[in-house]
């Protein structure tokens, strides 16, 4: 019987179970849409499906997980999920053990399981230190050194998002996430009906992927929030630089799907936001992964459980 590695993601939103060998390449994949009506309780009979799939054909070695929330990777017990009801303090990796004959079980938030699968298996390949950025509907980090998770004394680190970007208390998250920059779009399209960026929008969210061509129309309104929301992530990422001074910084999740431009930007941004010392500031990058980030950075945790 094969044996294989296991990765898992439990998102807010999707739900992926993959195999892979012993260079954490993914060799089979099975997707679930998250039902949060059914709760954590839904999600683990969805997990515990997939995984007696996988063991009816192949030999489960060990599984990685990356879980869309704060985790206590020592007892393997989820803190809590902020999308999806009955997670509080839920022993994961002992129910994992039991529905996969005991294999070891490594779980870590899925920031920095992200962050692992783009340092050693995507856009950070060859640099050190590595920090990665995720853009969604939140914020979240991840630092690899060394290739492997930075950990802080307690139970997160690397939580960007909640760097504040003044007195009042105003974070990177409310900011710059990309719900945050969809409702200012939104906002600016509601204001100005006639705006390149309102003749593109056709309901309400995603507003962030018309961006990139409404700028490119001439939407001054459009510009200026890319140039705010480019500036506030410069901002935050700056302290990561004066701290950590990492060789590579990587933009993922939905609001890095506006590609090049805000690339660009944040890098450029970020130059002018350093000390003199430090310039131009650390390579800048677009995640390569995509919705592969999480399941191969959970077959790396795989890879490394025991």
């Amino acid at each position: 019987m094969e044996a294989v590695l296991v990765g898992i993601e439990i998102g807010g939103t999707k739900i992926q179970v993959v195999t892979g060998d012993g260079d954490a390449s993914i060799t089979g994949r099975q997707r679930f849409a998250t039902c949060p009506v059914a709760g954590a309780e839904g999600i683990r009979e969805q997990l515990a499906a997939a995984l007696a799939n996988i063991s009816g054909n192949q030999k489960i070695t060990a599984i990685g997980v990356g879980f869309g929330g704060p985790v206590d990777r020592e007892t393997g017990r989820i803190c809590r999920s902020h999308q999806v009801a009955g997670w509080d303090d839920f022993p994961l990796r002992d129910w994992l053990r039991e529905q996969a004959a005991g294999v070891p079980v490594a779980i870590e938030n899925d920031g920095n399981t992200a962050g692992l699968g783009e340092a050693l298996a995507g856009a950070g390949q060859g640099q050190n230190p590595v920090f990665y950025i995720t853009l969604g509907s939140g914020i979240g980090g991840g630092l690899v050194i060394d290739g492997k998770i930075y950990h802080g004394h307690s139970l997160t680190e690397a939580e960007i998002g909640h760097v504040r970007l003044g007195p009042a208390g105003e974070t990177l998250e409310s900011r710059c996430s990309g719900w945050a920059v969809d409702r200012r779009l939104r906002e600016h399209a509601a204001a100005n009906p006639d705006s390149p960026l309102a003749k593109r929008l056709d309901g309400e969210g995603g507003e962030a992927c018309h961006l990139a061509k409404a700028m490119a129309d001439g939407d001054a309104g459009a510009k200026a929030i890319f140039d705010e929301t480019c500036a506030g992530l410069a901002l935050g990422l700056s302290h990561v630089v004066h701290l950590v001074n990492p060789a590579a910084i990587i933009l993922g999740g939905g609001l890095s799907l506006i590609g090049e431009p805000l690339r660009a930007g944040v890098e450029a941004a970020l130059g002018r936001a350093v000390m003199d010392v430090l310039k131009p500031g650390p390579s800048v990058r677009l995640a390569k992964l995509g919705e592969d980030a999480v399941p191969v950075g959970a077959l790396l945790l795989a890879l490394n459980a025991g």
